[in-house]
């Protein structure tokens, strides 16, 4: 199966059945049915290539997808020479774990607005891209950077500028994460007229070729009037999004991108259940 679905990190399940390090995740996930992982370095690249190179291994035997999340103080829309070297550190750092372990993707957060203008801060995130563009090339990375979008609005992260962003270089993809863009929306992105947008959107900014073969995040997310507050799990219905619309719209397209789950301790058990869902309207689009 092209597309892939699993969890960012390990879910509390994981830990109820016994296991205790993450190299056991891939032949856990396996048995699952699931088919990607995303390994969370959101406080920091403290992995060793030992460690590493046992997870990337345990991934090669079960057909385990792997990805990589970057730090979360990543911050590219300043535009100073200590940010700028600190950004491109920690990418670097990141890419080197993701090659140890095989995981062909990084994701990337942006950064906050702060003081200054949204163009300014846009701007210097252009510039910062760049920069860091031409340190991976140096380094001869060859992972993709995936730009996340994000759930505060007052973070440079909304559909549109991300895929701005992407459209930059064809060496950055979208981690389009549907559950921040309903919270900074305030719930206008869960029903399936509005994914389809998304979806144009970007078919529109960086081709078919790119979009359909674009990274995820998804989770239901609790949000206020400035968007996300925290992260749900499935059985949390009332802020949503639900995934049924949005798989019904990757079906009906034929794309395959890659779901991973990121519900609060649920991860693992929820991608399952979106890509049960998937299939269901998988099935569906053949028969008709």
């Amino acid at each position: 199966m092209n597309i892939k679905f699993g969890p960012g990190g390990n879910a509390q399940s994981f830990a109820d059945a016994g296991f205790k390090a993450t190299v056991d995740a891939p032949r856990w996930l396996s048995a699952m049915g699931l088919n990607a992982y995303e390994y969370q370095c959101g406080r920091g690249v403290n992995i060793g290539e030992d460690t590493a190179r046992k997870i990337g291994a345990q991934a090669a035997i079960y057909k385990i997808a792997m990805s990589l999340h970057a730090p979360y103080y990543i911050n590219l829309s300043v535009r100073t020479e200590e940010r700028i070297e600190k950004n491109i550190s920690y990418v670097l750092a990141s890419c080197q774990a993701a090659e140890w372990m095989g995981a062909d993707r990084i994701v990337v957060h942006t950064g906050g607005v702060g003081k200054q203008s949204r163009d300014k801060a846009l701007q210097h995130t252009r510039e910062n891209i760049r920069d860091i563009l031409d340190a991976v090339e140096r380094a001869g990375v060859t992972q993709t950077l995936c730009l996340e979008t994000m759930g505060k609005q007052s973070v440079i992260g909304s559909a549109e500028e991300i895929f701005d962003l992407v459209a930059l270089d064809d060496r950055l993809l979208p981690c389009i994460d549907f559950g921040h863009l309903n919270a900074r929306t305030c719930g206008k992105c869960a029903t399936e007229e509005q994914f389809e947008a998304i979806l144009t959107l970007l078919e529109h900014k960086i081709g078919t070729e790119r979009a359909r073969i674009f990274h995820s995040h998804f989770s239901h997310i609790e949000y206020s009037a400035k968007g996300e507050v925290r992260h749900l799990t499935f059985e949390d219905t009332k802020y949503g999004p639900d995934f049924a619309p949005l798989a019904r719209c990757i079906a009906r397209r034929g794309w395959t991108p890659r779901f991973i789950c990121e519900s609060a301790g649920t991860q693992a058990e929820d991608a399952k259940q979106m890509m049960e869902t998937y299939l269901e309207y998988a099935n569906e689009a053949k028969v008709n």
